[in-house]
Formats: structure tokens, C-alpha cells, sequence
């Protein structure tokens, strides 16, 4: 929803709101610090305003929704009292489409026209309607969860509610709906021990416990810093219950009894690790960023950048303040206090929300998703356990970024699969990790992998598919996976390879040509200057060849720029976005011209063989 939901849902809930006195933007009455509403939905909520009023007066401080969309996964309904057997088949269609909007997410407002006028219903209507939800979400097999319920101020004697219910089912033709959050920070701000709490089901015990099961390496666990990307998995199930490994299970078991799924990829704090972490970045193309910042240090070493890195790429983020065991009240309002001049800076534009109650986390998720202006802030201890649960309600509610049809339009399109990790498992043999970027993948499809150093394909035929531990029939676009590949030759393989189509006509290039904005330099940048780039799963040294329009560029300024790849070709898309890194040295841009080889060619040996 937008503000109006906040100031709704938000004040005299009976539990308290925000963290006390810590947001700045905190406005009177508004108790999530929501007094700045997006600017996009100001004239439109004006246009509601007064739609919604024209037949209705008012008392003087009527809350009210924006009129109901045609399209997404959020209905209104003003009371489900005792429908025919017609209507209720009509509901109940209704139903399902408002799940396959929301990829088996959809979020009912009842008590609500469809105007968005917020009329309420008595307690015994209230009842009756959510009973009809109740048998409606059985008949076509889905849950339903409360989120809240709250008192509508009218000038009548009786009271009356509105309730706002969560429905979630799985769709049939998947296993569940998978969500991937980057894990971002400062090293030792309490990133891994916070994942291993949330995964674990046990608290940290204050020197690092929960951690060690995420560590990958010897030397991660003898340090306590994780160098490498690893992945851990947080699961809901249909009623919104927690899901994790607290009851001995296996990732299989999580994967059956969850119908949403977080997938976690924790990355690597330390500056040394900083190409690990962009590639984490680029390649896993996660939903959502959490930076995690310790309270009693504040914002210190690698998190602007952190921070810089997430917004130049796009990423939603969120923040959890970590650690606030370890220090007073006031040290902890201190860094909340810190972290909201960073937000409201011109460069970043974003509104700070201090989340504070369970009502303030189911409102944080749906405004988070709906605006990317907004960051919720969490303050929580991996030791105490303090408002843990506030995170976990945050990722139940959490919706997906893209809607069904925008899925449909990728799966449709040739199979496209980026490799992004590359392993040997005995008695499998070769097994490649990465993201499926479009299209289907099915055990036994035949594919093409590419490019080599010559900028050639080999074909390969797809062996068994595994998403999170678990077996899978079918890889949908988006997903991220593990294929075997039986006997074949691991040599041929290395990170930032696509596995296409067979039909695909992918470009290969040596050279290619990037709008970009210099973000920082010491000295200048000109022709002959060496970087390492990133665009997507590729990670390669580039030499600029020429930069158009200038001699050379300094920090802040724009320019086109043409970039020659050291090792060998890759493939490349125009649109895609481009970031590059030495030593101080950064910049971001997208490619805006590809100059290809000659045309895609499967290796010599296999052309003979056809």
C-alpha cells in the first residue's frame, strides 16, 4: 500500500510503533515515519480521494486505500457473507487468478470497497466472511493467515474492523516460490552468525556458534570470515510458519514442507573479498539486499560501499542492525540515526522506516516491494534473540519483484542458462551451478556451452536438475540450479560460460562498447587503462581502447567508452549493466554497442562428427 495504509494500520495498535525516537522522519499520528509518501503516488491518491468521497460523508479523518487494481494479487472485499453456490464459484475463481498474479501469493483487504473506501464490518460479519475465505482458500487448496485486524474510527456507536489475510498456495506446476536475498556488510558485522540463527532455529551463543555451519573453507572457520559465497536456505510454509533445520531436517524436507522460499547468499565482507562479493552481486541476480551494520560500530570499512554496489545495480535493499546487545539504547539510536542521514542523501533519495512492531514489518514488506524509495530498518541481536521475529514476519510477507506475466514472457523465450560455479561430485561427474535467465530446462535437453578462448560451443545433453539439495523435473526462468552433466569434460568449462539453445545465434565478442559514470578516480582515466569488468557472470581484465567525445575522464563525468577483453571472448547482451573495478577505481554503465566475431560456431571435431 502507500502511506495511508501506515497511518491506518500504524497508530494506537496497541504495539507501539517504531523504535522509540529514533526515526527522524517520524511525523505526528504517523507512526511508521512514513510522512514522506512516494511522489509518484501523490496525484494519484488525490484522484482516489476524491472518487472515493463523492457518494459518502465523511468524518474528518476517514482512512481510505487506493481504488482497487484490475491486475496484482491484493483484492478488496467488503463482506463475504453467505454467498450463493454461483457466487462462490465466482469467488473462488477469482481466487485463483489473484494467486497466479502473485506467483501463489495474494493479499485480501476485507471490510474494504472496491473504491478503496475502508467501511468496516461488524464482529460478527467479520467472522462470517473470514469463515467464507476460510472454505474459499480450502475448495482450490490454499491457507490463510491473518496478517492483522484493526478498529475503523467511524462515528458509530458499534465498532467496526477491517482485517488484512494473507492466502498462499503453491502453484501446481512448481515446488515452491523462491525468493534470493544478498547478504551484505561490514566483516564482523554479524552477517553468517545472523543466517545461521535464522536457518539454525538456534540462538548464537556470543563468540560465533551459529556461523560455523555455514563456513565452506578451514581457514573461514579458524578466522571467523567468510571468503567464499555460500547459500542457506529459510523456508514458510502455506500458514506462514518458520521452516529451517531446527527439527534435524534435510534441505529436501525443507524444500517439501515450505511453499516459499528464502535463499540466502551470504557474501564476503572483508575488503580483500570484494571481487567475490560483486560477482555474488551480478551473477546470482538476487531479489532483494540486506546490509547488515553492527551497532556498536556504526557505519565503518566496506558498508558504503556495500551500500554504493546495491543501489548502482538496482537491488532493492533493506537493513538490519545487528549486535544490539552489546551496547545502550542510545548507541543503537545513534547508528539508526547515522544510517538515516546516509539514506536521505541526495545521491541515495531513499525514506528510512524504522520497523518496531509486527505491524510495522507486515506494512514495511508490502511498501518495500510496491516503492523502491523506502528501506526498512531492523534492530535485532543474533544472541538475545530481540525482534527476530519482526525479520521473519518481513519474509513471509515479502512479495516477489516480478508478476506472472512478466515470467511467462522469459520462459517463453530460448533456454539460457549463465554458469556460475563449476563442481566434480564423485559417481556424477561434472555439475555446474548458476541461474536459468530464460526459457525451460528439462533432464536430457540438449544444449550448447560457451564461448571458449577460440569462441567456440561444444553440445552437451543436461543430466539430472537439483534446486537447493532437492531434485526438479523442470528448471523455470529465474531459478537457480545445479545440472549434471555426466562425463563431460570439466576443462572445457569455466565461470561466466552460458549454456544456450541449440537454435540461439549468441554474440561473441572481444570488444564492446559501455556508457559509463566514472564513480571514483585518483588520477585519470584514459585509453590504455586496464579493469576488471563485471556484467552478469562474466569477470574479466579489459583494456580501454578508445573513449569518445574526451582525452580522458575524471570522477563524476560520463562518457562512452570502448573496452577490449584481455583472455577471450564472452557473451554479451546490449542493455546489460556494466561495472568496473581497480584497485580504487570504480564505475558503473550498461553496454550500448556489441561488435561480434564471426557468428557462433560449435567446435571442429563436433562438425565433422555431424
Amino acid at each position: 500500500m502507500d502511506a495511508r495504509v501506515s497511518e491506518l494500520f500504524g497508530s494506537g495498535n496497541g504495539h507501539g510503533s517504531g523504535s522509540q525516537g529514533v526515526a527522524s522522519n517520524v511525523k505526528p499520528g504517523n507512526a511508521f515515519g512514513m510522512g514522506i509518501a512516494p511522489k509518484k503516488a501523490s496525484a494519484k491518491s488525490k484522484k482516489a480521494k476524491t472518487r472515493s468521497f463523492r457518494n459518502f460523508k465523511p468524518s474528518n479523518n476517514t482512512p481510505y486505500l487506493p481504488p482497487e487494481a484490475e491486475e496484482g494479487n491484493i483484492e478488496y472485499k467488503l463482506k463475504l457473507v453467505n454467498p450463493t453456490q454461483y457466487r462462490f464459484e465466482h469467488l473462488a475463481t477469482q481466487m485463483k487468478w489473484r494467486l497466479q498474479e502473485g506467483r501463489g501469493e495474494a493479499v485480501y483487504q476485507i471490510g474494504v470497497e472496491d473504491n478503496g473506501m475502508l467501511v468496516g464490518l461488524s464482529e460478527e460479519d467479520m467472522r462470517t466472511s473470514l469463515k467464507t475465505l476460510h472454505m474459499l482458500a480450502e475448495k482450490i487448496g490454499a491457507d490463510i493467515t491473518v496478517l492483522r485486524e484493526r478498529e475503523v474510527d467511524y462515528d458509530s456507536d458499534e465498532p467496526r474492523k477491517i482485517a488484512e489475510v494473507l492466502i498462499r498456495k503453491v502453484p501446481d506446476d512448481q515446488q515452491f516460490l523462491d525468493l534470493r536475498v544478498a547478504v551484505l556488510g561490514n566483516v564482523d558485522s554479524g552477517k553468517s552468525t545472523l543466517l545461521g540463527v535464522l536457518t539454525q532455529g538456534e540462538l548464537d551463543n556470543g563468540r560465533g556458534r551459529a556461523r560455523l555451519n555455514l563456513f565452506r573453507h578451514l581457514h573461514e572457520i579458524q578466522t571467523g570470515r567468510t571468503s567464499s559465497i555460500s547459500f542457506e536456505i529459510l523456508g514458510f510454509n502455506s500458514k506462514g510458519e518458520v521452516v529451517n533445520y531446527s527439527e534435524s531436517r534435510t534441505a529436501e524436507e525443507i524444500c517439501e514442507s515450505a511453499s516459499k522460499m528464502i535463499t540466502f547468499i551470504d557474501l564476503a565482507g572483508h575488503h580483500k573479498y570484494l571481487k567475490t562479493t560483486i560477482f555474488g552481486l551480478t551473477s546470482y541476480c538476487p531479489d532483494f539486499a540486506m546490509l547488515v551494520v553492527s551497532a556498536n560500530t556504526g557505519i565503518a570499512g566496506t558498508t558504503r560501499e556495500h551500500l554504493g554496489l546495491a543501489m548502482a545495480l538496482k537491488v532493492p535493499i533493506f537493513i538490519v542492525i545487528s549486535k544490539v546487545d552489546l551496547c545502550t539504547r542510545a548507541t543503537v539510536e545513534r547508528t539508526v540515526r547515522q544510517l538515516e542521514r546516509v539514506l536521505k542523501q541526495p545521491g541515495c533519495n531513499k525514506v528510512p522506516m524504522v520497523v518496531g512492531s509486527t505491524d510495522d514489518a507486515v506494512t514495511a514488506a508490502q511498501q518495500f516491494a510496491q516503492s523502491p524509495n523506502i528501506t526498512p530498518i531492523f534492530t535485532l541481536s543474533s544472541v538475545s534473540g530481540e525482534s527476530l521475529d519482526l525479520l521473519k514476519v518481513f519474509f513471509n510477507i515479502i512479495p516477489p519483484l516480478s508478476n506472472s506475466k512478466e515470467q511467462e514472457e522469459l520462459m517463453q523465450q530460448l533456454t539460457e542458462f549463465q554458469v556460475d560455479e563449476i563442481y566434480t561430485v564423485p559417481e556424477v561427474g561434472t555439475v555446474v551451478g548458476g541461474t536459468l535467465y530464460s526459457g525451460i530446462c528439462r533432464e536430457g535437453d540438449p544444449l550448447v556451452v560457451g564461448p571458449t578462448d577460440s569462441g567456440q560451443f561444444h553440445k552437451l545433453t543436461v543430466g539430472s536438475i537439483q534446486r537447493n539439495r532437492s531434485a526438479c523435473r523442470v528448471l523455470r526462468a529465474g531459478q537457480a540450479a545445479t545440472l549434471a552433466l555426466g562425463n563431460f569434460d570439466r576443462s572445457l568449462l569455466r565461470k561466466g560460460m552460458v549454456m544456450v539453445s541449440p537454435e540461439m545465434d549468441p554474440t561473441i565478442c572481444w570488444m564492446f562498447e559501455a556508457e559509463i559514470v566514472l564513480l571514483f578516480h585518483a588520477k585519470t582515466f584514459h585509453k590504455g587503462f586496464q579493469v576488471t569488468v563485471h556484467i552478469g557472470n562474466v569477470r574479466q581484465t579489459a583494456t580501454v581502447e578508445a573513449v569518445y567525445g574526451k582525452e580522458e575522464l575524471r570522477t563524476g563525468e560520463k562518457a562512452v567508452v570502448r573496452f577490449r577483453f584481455i583472455k577471450h571472448p564472452e557473451y554479451l547482451k546490449v542493455g546489460a549493466k556494466v561495472l568496473f573495478r581497480e584497485g580504487v577505481t570504480k564505475g558503473i554503465g550498461h553496454v550500448t554497442k556489441l561488435q561480434p566475431i564471426a557468428q557462433y560456431q560449435l567446435s571442429q571435431s563436433e562438425d565433422e562428427e555431424t
